[in-house]
């Protein structure tokens, strides 16, 4: 394949430089000595995590909890799970709120975002960290890492993992970076299009991010899988990019999802860039793409006969929850949550 190089953005350059740290910079020693009074929350969500929940609690309580006080509050947030996610996770130690507990009363969202966002609604730390509850060999860096930055340097407001990702092929081949297929297909060319000042960030989708309250509390929450692309955009228009940065926290393993579920990830991540494309004025807001996603499933009892496919349709229409400052009176909600524990 024939391509052309040519040189960085010297802002995206400087950026990459200034902004980027490795999460072996902060032992959690000197991230304790740098608290000062900073509370610390850790908001994991998880549908039917159980394989894995356990031991990431587990391993943050022992050696973030337990032996340092770095982490105040660690909580996971229950996405309806229809296994034993929310027992495994109290046995481990966390305090396990529901998604539907801290969203009662409001519309019924679906999606990882309306998880967070209801984590967000049961935290009350002023650093809130968000780890996705499917890793593997999870390793405590990933905390550390990602509150570094925002314990020891009062203008970073966010901050955004990265790490190698790779992919296991049938034949037991690992491609080391591979794993990030939605972000090089389709978030990365949509954010260089549009947000080339954000194309310095490594993995924009990355599960795993921290910042200040007072920061994600100005923000709006995407419910589903445009939740990360669409905090990016916000926060860049909110705060701009030198309030931002990234930590390489080495290597992450977690459970892959199929092409067909990737494909509904993309369409969803391109809704939300649509949305945020109408809101800034680059697209006019009488213009609606279809929010209905036609895919081709192989076999399958409703395979029409001369497709030997079954003919798959979904809704990857985009809804978000407001941002958490605009509704007050769920604070009543979070502290309700704690006596309830």
């Amino acid at each position: 394949m024939w391509h052309s190089r040519t040189t960085v953005s010297p802002v995206v350059e400087a950026w990459s430089t200034y902004r980027t740290g490795s999460a072996g910079q902060w032992t959690p020693r000197q991230l304790v000595a740098a608290k000062r009074g900073t509370t610390v929350s850790v908001v994991i969500p998880a549908r039917n995590e159980e394989a894995t929940i356990g031991a990431i609690v587990a391993t943050i309580r022992q050696q973030l909890v337990e032996r340092v006080h770095l982490v105040d509050e660690l909580i996971v947030v229950d996405s309806r799970s229809s296994d034993a996610t929310a027992r495994v996770a109290a046995a481990a130690g966390a305090h396990v709120v529901s998604q539907d507990q801290m969203t009662r009363g409001l519309p019924r969202l679906e999606g990882k975002g309306d998880a967070l966002w209801a984590g967000l609604v049961a935290a009350s730390g002023d650093v809130v960290a968000f780890v996705d509850g499917d890793l593997e060999d999870f390793d405590a860096r990933f905390v550390t890492g990602l509150v570094g930055p925002l314990l020891t340097d009062p203008s970073v407001g966010y901050v955004k993992g990265f790490y190698h990702r790779g992919l296991h092929h049938s034949a037991g081949v690992v491609e080391a970076d591979g794993g990030g297929r939605v972000t090089e297909l389709t978030a990365r060319p949509l954010l260089n299009l549009f947000w080339p000042e954000l194309s310095g960030f490594v993995q924009p989708l990355a599960g795993e991010y921290a910042g200040r309250r007072t920061l994600l509390e100005q923000l709006p929450f995407v419910s589903g899988y445009g939740v990360e692309i669409a905090m990016l955009v916000d926060l860049l228009d909110l705060v701009g990019l030198d309030a931002l940065a990234q930590v390489d926290l080495g290597e992450r393993r977690h459970r892959h999802q199929s092409t067909e579920a990737l494909g509904r990830m993309a369409a969803q991540i391109m809704h939300t860039v649509w949305e945020r494309l109408q809101r800034q004025g680059w697209v006019t807001a009488d213009t609606q793409p279809s929010t209905l996603l036609t895919q081709f499933r192989r076999g399958g009892t409703d395979a029409l006969p001369n497709l030997e496919r079954e003919i798959v349709v979904t809704d990857v229409s985009v809804k978000e929850r407001p941002p958490l400052r605009e509704m007050p009176d769920l604070a009543t909600r979070r502290r309700r949550s704690r006596v309830a524990a």
